[in-house]
């Protein structure tokens, strides 16, 4: 072996071994210290300083066994009435919430009698059993609900299934503006980079700060988290990616440092805002109807702002000259190379438009969650994975219908699945398809070996 091809083995080795050990630094730093673990009720709860609780009757006799869930403000939680017809739910925080009692846990032809209703509760229209809630000036509200004979209003499968199919194509758009970037990223580097759930945080984290912190306008907060998306993509190929390149690190390499990568951000955001959700302006607008459909203006300005960037961005790939230069680098790089095309320019520019759609990716799941957490991004990571891979590795378009479906298959499984339990769906789906179009939708077929 040559000298030459030692040093630069070794010199490898020691800048794995350098950034392995700066990311375990930092991840011990950025770790909250070690505390007592948060009391739990008996069927699962934390115990927080906010709660609301009450008593269940029926012809003054306690009801026992009746599901009560309470969500809002990106929490959701569950209990049901003991044997003297009490229960309490648990909040994080002194908001308003969605409180619905589980009519199929009621006794036959029994629902909640909204003329009995404590004040401060509000019916939500279409429904016998589920009200807007809200606390007075203590942390905790007490709810008595007395159940009387009539009939249930429910809502038409017909009509589930139109809302479910609109939530997912709104949810299914904001998830393509991440894939579609992570897609880009992994066509022109072939790296799986697992630090993008951060990007997708890092959006609705500069929002936050600069509404919410620093009282800024939202128009200008919005601004400054797309122009910090695009920086922020730039400040991570230039300062991380590009050297780890051009040390001639491979993929799995590559894809552990992402790991790392991703640890230390997402805990550095929740020592900079702590581990609350906390709202944007605007959050949690009065919902508008189109017959069965409830839409607020935040979700419709977000559907039109998303098919208004993703047209935006077709038009990049196959309209001008650094679009058409990328598509060749995710086609062959080395022939994209030898043709004149500077790849490291390129794979610049890739890196800012992810960091900057992963922005207003972010931006719009604040408000569709709704709420800004150190985490946000995480929950998003394994769907897009999965919409890039159902779409086809490395192709953006792929990505897209990719999105879609996942989107769709999340909202619509809830009709015959718990809510829990929504995002295995999208999996269920992609390897239902995978199994008969392994290279994805929009992919190519390639040979191995």
């Amino acid at each position: 072996m040559s000298p030459t091809i030692s040093a630069k083995r070794s010199g490898t080795r020691w800048v794995i071994t350098l950034i392995a050990s700066l990311l375990a630094i930092a991840f011990l730093w950025l770790q909250p210290p070690a505390s007592a673990s948060a009391e739990e009720t008996d069927d699962g709860q934390e115990i927080t300083d906010f709660y609301f609780a009450g008593v269940i009757t029926f012809d003054d006799d306690p009801v026992e066994g009746v599901v009560m869930t309470i969500k809002g403000n990106g929490f959701e939680g569950e209990t049901e009435t003991d044997a003297d017809g009490k229960w309490r739910l648990y909040v994080p925080e002194k908001e308003t919430y969605t409180l619905t009692v589980d009519e199929e846990t009621l006794p036959d032809g029994v629902i909640v009698d909204a003329a009995q209703l404590p004040e401060g509760t509000q019916p939500i229209a279409g429904t016998t059993a589920s009200f807007e809630v809200e606390f007075g000036l203590t942390g905790t509200k007490i709810m008595n609900l007395f159940l009387g004979e009539g009939e249930r209003l429910t809502t038409s499968f017909i009509d589930q299934l139109a809302s479910r199919l609109v939530g997912g194509l709104n949810f299914g758009l904001l998830l393509a503006l991440a894939s579609m970037g992570a897609a880009l990223i992994y066509g022109t580097t072939r790296l799986s980079n697992f630090a993008h759930a951060e990007m997708v945080t890092w959006g609705g984290l500069v929002a936050l700060v600069t509404t919410s912190f620093w009282h800024l306008p939202l128009w200008l907060g919005i601004i400054a988290a797309v122009v910090g998306g695009g920086l922020f993509g730039w400040a991570l190929d230039a300062g991380i990616w590009r050297p780890l390149r051009r040390r001639g690190l491979g993929v799995v390499q590559l894809m552990i440092v992402s790991i790392g990568l991703s640890l230390a951000l997402r805990y550095a955001f929740q020592y900079l805002i702590g581990g609350g959700t906390r709202q944007l302006p605007g959050a949690s607008p009065e919902p508008f109807r189109f017959g069965p459909i409830s839409l607020s203006y935040i979700d419709l300005i977000g559907i039109v702002v998303s098919i208004v960037v993703i047209i935006g961005v077709a038009f990049f790939l196959t309209r001008t000259r650094i679009g058409k230069a990328t598509r060749a680098i995710s086609d062959n790089p080395q022939l994209a190379a030898a043709s004149g095309i500077d790849v490291d320019k390129v794979v610049r520019y890739v890196w800012i438009l992810a960091g900057t759609l992963a922005a207003i990716s972010g931006i719009l799941w604040a408000y569709f969650r709704p709420g800004v957490k150190w985490d946000m991004g995480m929950q998003m990571l394994l769907l897009i994975f999965a919409a890039i891979t159902l779409g086809g590795l490395g192709t953006a378009f792929g990505a897209l219908v990719g999105s879609l479906i996942v989107g769709i298959a999340v909202e619509v499984s809830t009709l015959w699945i718990p809510s829990d339990l929504k995002y295995a769906s999208a999996l269920v789906v992609l390897i239902v398809i995978l199994l008969v179009r392994p290279q994805g939708l929009l992919g190519r077929k390639e040979r191995l070996g």
